[in-house]
């Protein structure tokens, strides 16, 4: 087994990498490109409307989880907003296109939802504001897997049930 600082250390790099790329995508709706606004538009496109409410609703869940992911805060809680993020895109997106994400496929979506939940359930480490705040690793374990899979899927299978309608093909 590596050693608690070479682990610590593993873990650390894995919530940046996975936090700071969904921050990313969170920053890059509100300030880049179409920002809010065409970001509004493409949720509507796909059938996610209000687009509107549902470019802010990512947006902040993206930078929150993702920032809440790389600071190792409530870490079961931030990995349940990637595993709904995902899975909505996933659904309304990359399904249609197959697992491989030079096609556009989920793959990608997996990676990042299936690593959240891994670093759900082996904790943030001592490296983290978990650990800082608490002295341990909140909720990790099969409690942190349970969090982060079982709130994600709600609230990602919430999502589309309440608000997906797609337009049907032709039209």
């Amino acid at each position: 087994m590596a050693p608690h600082n070479a682990f610590d250390t593993g873990v650390l790099i894995l919530r940046l990498c996975l936090g700071l790329t969904m921050a990313a995508h969170g920053y890059n709706k509100v300030f880049s490109g179409g920002r809010i606004p065409g970001t509004a538009r493409w949720f509507d496109s796909i059938g996610m409307s209000p687009g509107t409410i549902h470019a802010w609703a990512a947006a902040l869940t993206e930078m929150g989880a993702g920032l809440s992911l790389a600071a190792g805060f409530l870490t079961p809680l931030a990995a349940a907003g990637f595993v709904a993020l995902m899975l909505v895109a996933a659904w309304t997106v990359h399904r249609r296109n197959g697992f491989f994400i030079v096609k556009q496929g989920w793959e990608y979506n997996m990676v990042l939802a299936v690593n959240a939940a891994a670093l759900a359930t082996i904790g943030a480490g001592r490296f983290s504001l978990d650990w800082a705040i608490l002295g341990h690793n909140w909720c990790a374990g099969w409690p942190g897997l349970l969090i982060a899979v079982g709130v994600g899927l709600v609230g990602g299978t919430g999502q589309l049930v309440l608000f997906y309608r797609p337009q049907p093909s032709g039209t």
